[in-house]
């Protein structure tokens, strides 16, 4: 797979089972059935500034469940309530997924963690794209989003078979059920999740 720069706009190219895919941002979206563009777009923060959106001493405070904390600082998993955990559990499988250690909260994580807490939008497309740039990048790493590969597969048809034994489990989704007891709710087809 490879990730082109056309002046202003990015394209992941590739090709699966001999079938050419190409797809830019606002494809993406369209294949996946989710809003692009008006969202979050932050990757990669090593330094955490304060912005607009983001208070980044007030984000840790949150997250830790600590208002006494002076600085911001990165938030181990052991200090966030179940609630937190969920979200950051969502942030670390679906928005930036990642291999290695995950018990410890990144810049990163807690901005997209604090964006969905708050209901600002994520422009899910374009970290997607620029997540898989960056893992394309690296050597050993296995592109990230498998869940949703396949409906990018799929919408290029590209033929896929599920090996027996590699169905999805009932456990591999969230519920209706399991989102209510989050205390989320469900507008114009969108789950919201609550705190």
């Amino acid at each position: 797979m490879k990730v082109t720069h056309l002046r202003k706009k990015d394209v992941i190219k590739s090709s699966v089972k001999g079938i050419d895919i190409e797809f830019d941002h606002e494809r993406l979206a369209t294949i996946l059935g989710v809003p692009g563009r008006n969202g979050i777009c932050e990757y990669i923060k090593e330094v955490w500034e304060e912005s607009k959106y983001t208070k980044p001493l007030e984000i840790t405070r949150k997250v830790a469940n600590d208002e006494t904390i002076t600085a911001a600082r990165r938030v181990k998993s052991s200090e966030m309530k179940p609630f937190q955990r969920f979200i950051h559990f969502l942030v670390m499988k679906n928005v930036i997924p990642r291999f290695g250690k995950r018990d410890t909260s990144s810049f990163m994580d807690l901005t997209y963690m604090d964006h969905l807490m708050t209901r600002r939008l994520v422009d899910t497309p374009r970290v997607m794209m620029r997540h898989m740039s960056y893992v394309i990048s690296m050597k050993d790493h296995e592109l990230p989003y498998g869940d949703w590969l396949t409906l990018i597969f799929e919408a290029f048809g590209v033929p896929l078979v599920i090996k027996k034994g590699e169905e999805p489990k009932k456990y591999d989704f969230f519920e209706d059920t399991f989102l209510t007891m989050c205390k989320s709710t469900r507008e114009d087809g969108v789950w919201w999740i609550g705190s």
